[in-house]
């Protein structure tokens, strides 16, 4: 038990972490979650893809970080992740950077400009996903949409839909961290507490709260994770 528990140590003691939070009470939520466990910083790193591209590209020029995780509440899929749910993910993706013609829409990979999508860190993320079922935690796995502009109608919630058909959450970070941490080589991660479906703009329906309890239980799954 005690080699077991020197194993553990030493894992958490070599991953230095970078959790990235859009606002105040994410990022507390989180830190309830990881108890003041050493090893992990937990920032607020203002709302939209901008603000977390230049506060995540800020934070890993002055320290060694070996990954970068993107957390906060996000609008889910209705069907894909119900309200309260964690969706842990596969990808990031920036859905609206392209462009628009009369019939379609053309992603920067369409137009050889670059890529729309980053890959999550594969091994991290099922590792997470088994510690949420541990503990009996809904949690899906699915790509996470990064919008500047989060949907508000059924119509860009449906062409969404079709255009990303294993997208799980829409949010507004992700796809700006991605890229700071991309551009240094460190691995990322994005995990999201639903607070409510992506549609409609219906504040009454929304559960914060609830939500931000999730993302307190994600905070601690992640410790977990990093000490398994």
């Amino acid at each position: 038990m005690k080699q077991k528990q020197q194993k553990n140590q030493s894992r958490i003691e070599d991953k230095h972490v970078l959790i990235v939070t859009s606002v105040e009470a994410e990022k507390e939520a989180v830190k309830r979650g990881l108890q003041n466990t050493g090893k992990f910083t937990v920032i607020t790193g203002g709302v939209g893809p901008m603000a977390a591209a230049a506060s995540t590209a800020t934070a890993i020029a002055a320290h060694p970080y070996d990954y970068v995780v993107v957390m906060g509440i996000a609008g889910g899929f209705k069907g894909r992740a119900p309200v309260r749910s964690i969706v842990v993910a596969t990808e990031l993706i920036a859905s609206d950077m392209g462009a628009e013609t009369e019939d379609t829409f053309l992603s920067l990979d369409d137009l050889g400009l670059g890529t729309s999508s980053i890959e999550a860190d594969r091994a991290i993320s099922e590792d997470l996903a088994l510690c949420f079922n541990h503990r009996q935690v809904p949690v899906y796995r699915g790509a996470v949409l990064t919008s500047a502009t989060v949907t508000g109608t059924k119509q860009k919630e449906e062409v969404l839909r079709r255009r990303y058909p294993n997208a799980a959450a829409e949010a507004m970070e992700g796809f700006g961290a991605a890229t700071a941490a991309a551009q240094r080589g460190i691995p990322i991660l994005e995990i999201r507490s639903i607070s409510n479906e992506v549609g409609p703009r219906n504040r009454e329906a929304w559960d914060i709260k609830g939500a931000l309890s999730s993302l307190e239980t994600a905070g601690a799954v992640l410790k977990e994770a990093f000490l398994k």
